[in-house]
């Protein structure tokens, strides 16, 4: 006999075989079941544990029993379930409850229950076919579901909090959504980067147009645009009122002696920079009326009269005096990392053995040392207009070297420890050499130089064109109260210039030059503005020349009149 609970519900009873001696039954042993069964009264048809016996097995008929009845755990006769096929719960039947009073498979036909002796069930000889399983119905949110059979044999233990109904999305529909958004997204950045595109052409094409218009018109109204000036502008931008910056520089050559001078013009109406050199013979008036050459002001009276004797004579402004000695301007040369510029000399070195300082040819640079060689040499027996313009490249190519920001150029000027004029600080002297060197940068710049007469008088036509156009020296009438300018020429033979100068400085006028002219009879007292000619009658009256003489002319650039003396004219305390 095995182990096994003959009593246990779950396990089958065995069959009696026979009585003992005693009148006991005797049981045959059962051996177990090596497969899964299923109890038959399990509602969820739970699987049974291996190794444990199906929980009904045919029995062997007892005695005054019915064939394949048995014994349940009480000891009441319960005829066994068909091993074979289950019952379908029906549920229109009356509803039977499992060992334990649970509601359980309602089954046709009459047999014992485990827990109520004597109540029969019918066994129907064979199962009725199983309806059609109704269709599942989802079970509310949060309310399990019903268990499902185990698979593959093996044994579950699942509960019901761990299922959950879970919407799982469709991977290849959302794909494809996803790319339909995509598409659609980037077509539209495509159209809106190609409006933008279109708009952007538009705008710059439109503002390049009005750039065009613009700048044409500025051209065009600036008398600058090719073959488009009026005559009238082309008058306006030589002659009209125009606004300038004039300084003067004296180059001091400490070593060698001497002086060169040079205006430095900014005009800021027409963009136009220009250095005018300076001849030392020109002739200048003094502050008590006498003639003197250029070079001897600057000796004698210095940057401030030399200055106001410029302004008379030239009949311009000028701002104010640069001294530029030349150690100056060799550390000036070196603070801008040295300049560039065509030679037409070979300068030799002060020292013996050593090599030129300068040598002649084209893109030369030349250091602080160099560039004073440069700009102070004179060959033996060249006129002095050859030294004047290598000072005047000297200069040019310093100014392109400056800073275009006065206040760095001002810094510049303060690292020299120059000696400055009062009427020119740092802070005008750099911006002075800011505005030319803005030009000097932008290839608005040139290099004059004023033609002077041996004598040191000013040459005509030439003269003109340099007061006239470059200085803005046209002579306009004196103010109230104002000298009227006056100039010489000597055309009697008898060197007559210094007696007039006296007899018109005593008169009141202002001397500004004489000159020698080529003999001729008569005199005459030139005026070219009909506003002068009552001022020009004064002048022949106090030189005592006739009425007739006076005629409309065209006197010398810096001067309202000018006087050409003739054999006629007598020089006051003659006897001639």
């Amino acid at each position: 006999m095995n182990d096994q609970n003959p009593y246990d519900p779950y396990y089958p009873q065995p069959q009696i075989i026979g009585y003992d001696e005693y009148g006991q039954p005797v049981y045959q042993q059962v051996p177990p079941q090596s497969q899964q069964s299923y109890d038959a009264y399990d509602p969820y048809a739970q699987q049974q544990p291996q190794g444990r016996p199906p929980t009904q097995q045919p029995q062997a008929p007892q005695h005054g029993q019915q064939q394949g009845y048995g014994y349940d755990a009480y000891g009441q006769p319960v005829q066994p379930q068909q091993p074979q096929q289950p019952q379908q719960p029906q549920t229109s039947q009356q509803p039977q409850y499992d060992p334990y009073g649970q509601q359980g498979p309602q089954q046709q036909g009459y047999g014992y229950s485990p827990y109520e002796t004597g109540q029969q069930w019918a066994v129907q000889p064979e199962a009725a076919p199983a309806p059609a399983p109704a269709a599942p119905v989802a079970a509310p949110a949060g309310v399990p579901g019903p268990r499902s059979a185990p698979e593959d044999g093996a044994e579950r233990d699942y509960r019901t909090e761990q299922f959950s109904f879970i919407e799982e999305p469709d991977e290849d529909s959302e794909d494809v959504i996803d790319w339909l958004k995509f598409t659609e997204s980037r077509s539209e950045r495509r159209e809106e980067a190609r409006r933008r595109g279109r708009n952007r052409v538009v705008a710059l094409i439109v503002v390049l147009a009005l750039a065009a218009v613009g700048g044409v018109g500025y051209l065009w109204s600036a008398g600058k645009l090719p073959g488009f000036a009026s005559e009238e502008q082309k008058q306006n931008t030589a002659t009209g009122p125009q606004k300038r910056d004039t300084i003067v520089v004296h180059l001091h050559d400490l070593k060698g002696g001497g002086t060169s001078t040079a205006l430095l013009v900014d005009n800021t109406t027409t963009g136009q920079g220009t250095t005018v050199l300076l001849p030392n013979a020109l002739s200048v008036s003094t502050d008590d009326g006498t003639s003197t050459t250029l070079a001897k002001s600057v000796e004698d009276d210095g940057s401030s009269g030399t200055r106001e004797s410029i302004g008379n004579l030239l009949g311009t402004e000028i701002a104010g005096t640069w001294r530029l000695d030349t150690p100056y301007l060799e550390n000036l040369v070196e603070i801008v990392s040295n300049i560039d510029l065509t030679t037409d000399v070979t300068v030799p070195s002060d020292k013996k053995g050593e090599d030129p300082l300068v040598t002649k040819g084209e893109n030369q640079t030349l250091n602080g040392r160099a560039a004073v060689a440069y700009a102070t040499y004179r060959a033996p027996g060249e006129a002095e207009a050859k030294q004047l313009q290598r000072f005047g490249q000297v200069m040019y190519a310093v100014l392109r070297k400056m800073s275009d920001d006065p206040k760095a150029n001002a810094d510049t000027i303060a690292t020299l420890v120059m000696i400055l004029d009062p009427s020119l600080p740092e802070k005008d002297l750099g911006a002075s050499l800011a505005g030319l060197a803005k030009h000097a940068k932008g290839g608005d710049y040139k290099t004059a130089v004023l033609p002077v007469q041996q004598d040191g008088s000013l040459g005509e036509g030439a003269a003109d064109s340099v007061v006239k156009d470059i200085l803005g020296g046209k002579v306009t009438p004196p103010e109230q109260g104002g000298a009227v300018r006056v100039s010489v020429r000597d055309a009697t033979g008898k060197d007559a210039t210094e007696a007039a100068r006296v007899v018109l400085v005593n008169g009141g006028f202002a001397f500004v030059g004489g000159a020698e002219a080529d003999t001729q009879k008569s005199s005459q007292v030139l005026y070219g503005d009909d506003a002068q000619k009552a001022t020009a009658v004064e002048v022949a009256k106090t030189l005592g020349l006739p009425e007739s003489a006076v005629k409309k002319g065209k006197p010398a650039g810096n001067a309202a009149v000018t006087v050409v003396l003739g054999q006629d004219y007598k020089i006051p305390g003659s006897k001639k």
